[in-house]
């Protein structure tokens, strides 16, 4: 066996049982893929992939638990390499953060360019998606550190911290029958708010599943025209006369002064952005830089404490 075969099987699992694009990933051929594979079986004596003719089906059980050995293996070689670099005194490197688009577009630009003023010589890869996807790139060793609301918390094999807290609001137009709440927004309820038709968040995103859950505890079901994974997408149709928006409060700082943003903390409760990491992956020093740019007050010590397995 050798690093070179597992470091195959790995690519060829995240690549969905595509060889060829594994190769392509991996700057190499696909005979050279599938021969590394088959010889891994073969000193193995056990079929880590099923079959049906040519045609790869998935993993067999055993495969599962031969996956498993080499991710924590490959996980392991890779923190080696880190912390070399770390005590060599390399200030290079490339943090890889993955992030929700809300996120990286209201929350990140300050932080991005505090951190690049620190850290001039380490290269940051913004990688985009929703929750799910990227509990998945933090699980496979894509990214370093995850940022969003959904999900990392309840994600086995990641370690999360609380970063901070922000609410929805309700944006509509100028003029708007749901203006005269401008003053008071608190007063604003479910009821009032569904005799309009909704432009908000796609499913995963923004606490999309609190906003659905306030309104089915009510009874009430609501009007939702149009979902978006992005707060602008959301505002525009707003201007459009599409509907009535429900987006982050962190995304109507810059908001068109043809808009009046209601707060609706009280309708649908409060939301927490966490940061967070695959357990047991080794962290440079530039990355718990990062972190405690993101979350001032998580130092190093504290991290360490709270993403011990």
């Amino acid at each position: 066996m050798n690093l070179q075969q597992f470091r195959y099987l790995r690519e060829a699992v995240r690549q969905r049982m595509n060889l060829t694009a594994a190769a392509k990933m991996l700057h190499t051929s696909q005979p050279g893929v599938s021969k590394a594979i088959i010889e891994l079986e073969e000193e193995l004596g056990v079929s880590v992939f099923a079959r049906h003719g040519k045609r790869i089906l998935g993993l067999t059980p055993p495969g599962q638990q031969v996956l498993d050995a080499a991710e924590r293996i490959m996980t392991e070689i890779d923190n080696l390499k880190k912390l070399a670099r770390d005590y060599a005194g390399s200030p290079e490197g490339t943090l890889r953060l993955a992030t929700t688009h809300t996120q990286a577009r209201y929350v990140l630009p300050p932080i991005v360019r505090r951190f690049a003023e620190m850290y001039p010589k380490v290269r940051l890869k913004l990688l985009q998606g929703n929750p799910p996807q990227i509990a998945s790139m933090l699980a496979a060793g894509q990214a370093d550190v995850g940022m969003a609301t959904e999900t990392l918390s309840e994600t086995p094999g990641l370690k999360s911290i609380p970063v901070f807290d922000w609410e929805h609001v309700v944006v509509v137009t100028k003029p708007h029958p749901l203006e005269r709440f401008a003053k008071h927004a608190e007063r604003l309820t479910l009821k009032e708010l569904a005799k309009h038709p909704i432009v908000t968040y796609e499913a995963h995103f923004s606490g999309r599943s609190r906003i659905d859950a306030a309104f089915a505890a009510a009874g009430i079901e609501p009007s939702i025209v149009l979902e978006a994974i992005d707060a602008d997408v959301i505002k525009t149709y707003v201007l459009a006369g599409l509907g009535v928006g429900i987006v982050s409060d962190l995304a109507t700082q810059n908001h068109s002064e043809d808009l009046i943003a209601l707060k609706a903390g009280h309708l649908f409760g409060r939301n927490t952005t966490r940061l967070a990491v695959k357990q047991g992956t080794y962290l440079r020093g530039f990355v718990y830089a990062f972190i405690e740019l993101v979350a001032p007050g998580w130092d190093r010590r504290r991290l360490e404490q709270a993403l011990r397995p």
